[in-house]
């Protein structure tokens, strides 16, 4: 849920998470509706550039799940850069468009995309692990066991 109100449309980033690497665009979507009986070649962009991508943190990892509906694992690339970056990207090809084909509306979208992610200290980068099914890929950051300090009794002489 977004620290501030959603009056730009359905953005569900929270702009005071400091490990968000997302930037915010107050003119995202607001030139969708203009361009939305334009055909598919004629638009370079696209909704699909905004992949959407959750990220949930459990006592043992940090988990993303991202919805890529239509992509194969071989069009995602998950990488882990320096300074504990995850970075998820790929790209949806256009589909072909023949002579004789007539569109009548054109939804689905097409494009690249990519997203960025700054993580915790405690991420283990070495142990990123990336699944896909049915269109979903989820990306698992083991996390480093919280060290509880060692407490010491100490015995009182006299």
């Amino acid at each position: 849920m977004s620290l501030i109100p959603s009056i730009f449309g359905e953005r569900r980033t929270n702009v005071f998470d400091p490990f968000s690497l997302d930037i915010w665009d107050p003119l995202d979507g607001f030139f969708t509706s203009a361009v939305a009986n334009v055909p598919s070649s004629a638009r370079e962009t696209s909704a699909f550039a905004n992949a959407r991508i959750d990220w949930k943190e459990t006592p043992e990892a940090h988990i993303f799940k991202a919805d890529l509906p239509g992509l194969k694992k071989e069009e995602v690339k998950v990488e882990v850069e320096e300074g504990r970056v995850l970075q998820i990207s790929g790209e949806r090809s256009k589909e072909q468009e023949e002579k004789n084909d007539k569109w009548h509306r054109v939804e689905r979208s097409s494009g690249k995309f990519l997203r960025r992610f700054r993580l915790p200290e405690n991420a283990k980068m070495e142990q990123v692990k990336a699944s896909m099914e049915n269109g979903v890929l989820t990306v698992t950051v083991p996390k480093e066991e919280e060290k509880k300090p060692e407490v010491k009794a100490i015995e009182i002489s006299g």
